[in-house]
């Protein structure tokens, strides 16, 4: 397993990691198999998605806040940041990519998001590049 740190600097953000996973992939010198991206945070997660326009992320920040409020008054958990928690579960905590000659296989215009949702923080991603299994 290998581990890199995303710094955050907004309270919602999501930061395109592609490249750093890339890099962890092509160290680990496998050429097919598949690589798990994983999240150990309760208030931050991972996704795939379009990573070409940056509209694309601007309107899924945008109508998670609609679909999921900072402030709804039903909320009680104490530290104030329920939303924060709803959204990291909406995204998930892991992702998973195959792995062919060596390389992610990603659509032309996925790339890997890092989703913060109760920033600014240094958060942590694992990256576990496994091998496909040949008999």
């Amino acid at each position: 397993m290998d581990s890199f740190n995303v710094q955050t600097d907004q309270r919602d953000q999501m930061v395109e990691i592609t490249d750093r996973v890339r890099r962890v992939v092509e160290h680990s010198g496998v050429q097919s198999g598949a690589a798990i991206v994983y999240v150990p945070h309760t208030t931050a997660g991972v996704t795939i998605n379009e990573n070409a326009d940056p509209d694309v992320v601007h309107d899924f920040l945008k109508q998670l806040d609609v679909m999921v409020p900072w402030r709804q008054p039903f909320y009680r958990h104490a530290e104030g940041n329920s939303a924060s928690h709803v959204k990291a579960s909406m995204m998930g905590f892991s992702a998973h990519v195959i792995i062919e000659r060596g390389r992610l296989v990603l659509g032309t215009w996925q790339g890997i998001w890092f989703c913060e949702f109760d920033g600014p923080r240094q958060r942590k991603v694992h990256v576990q590049v496994m091998p496909a299994i040949t008999s």
